[in-house]
């Protein structure tokens, strides 16, 4: 917060590889709904004063090292709150929560419902906790459905191994999965079966309390000036999901 304020600038962590979400293309900036809130909550700690965003690519496998080495300054990259992160990073928010669902091909009728993924071969994202909802137990996991892993760098690797027929689903975040669907329609469906509810936050470096506190009023200004249900709108309003319509409870600054 220091940093913007005083010297005017920022780096910000997002994903450069999922549409609607944080899309880098033809060399300009990240776009998205990530990148979009980013620039609503820089705005809002600068207190209107003007403020340079430098965009950093974060994959899910890096945001915590990019945090700690300080190479970014802030995360909004699609990045859920769990227990096993909360003792690296700071978050701020949330400032939605999403439903996680699966991702099939279209033409692949195998696959109505979650429980059909047994034996079934998912996608294992690097530095993703979504597919141990799947397949391990309570409390780290939720379903304990014995599938098959399939290894791959990030989502837009699972979407193009998912394309080729090297897997047979893709479960994490609904918006995440519309956002690839909707790049090309016809191609992919969601089964519209969620699996558990997921806090995106804001990445803070490890102890920052008045950063996180700053962040958290600028999550609720957001949700109390209607930016974002315009901003889910704008990036979601066509995929057909129920988009989130609510603030969060914050998670709270430690």
């Amino acid at each position: 917060m220091s940093k913007i304020r005083g010297a005017g600038k920022v780096v910000v962590g997002t994903k450069w590889d999922q549409p609607s979400l944080g899309l880098k293309m033809d060399g300009g900036d990240p776009q998205g709904f990530d990148v979009d809130v980013a620039k609503y909550v820089v705005n809002h700690l600068a207190k209107g004063e003007p403020v340079r965003i430098t965009w950093r690519e974060s994959p899910s496998s890096t945001r915590e090292a990019l945090l700690q080495n300080g190479t970014v300054d802030l995360v909004f990259a699609s990045y859920t709150i769990t227990e096993a992160r909360k003792p690296k990073v700071t978050f701020g928010g949330p400032y939605v929560i999403v439903q996680q669902d699966t991702m099939t091909r279209a033409d692949d009728f195998r696959i109505t419902k979650t429980a059909d993924l047994r034996g079934k071969r998912i996608c294992q994202a690097e530095g993703s906790n979504s597919y141990r909802r799947i397949v391990d137990p309570p409390p780290d996991g939720k379903l304990g459905i014995p599938a098959v892993l399939v290894p791959a760098q990030n989502y837009s690797d699972c979407v193009r191994k998912l394309r080729t027929g090297q897997l047979d689903a893709v479960s994490t975040e609904n918006l995440l999965l519309a956002g690839f669907a909707e790049a090309e329609p016809g191609r992919f469906k969601l089964l519209n079966d969620p699996i558990t509810d997921e806090n995106w936050a804001v990445g803070i470096k490890k102890g920052d309390t008045a950063t996180c506190e700053a962040v958290n009023e600028a999550v609720a200004d957001m949700w109390r000036d209607g930016t974002a249900t315009r901003l889910l709108r704008k990036w979601f309003g066509k995929t057909g999901l129920r988009l989130p319509s609510s603030l969060p409870r914050p998670e709270g600054c430690p």
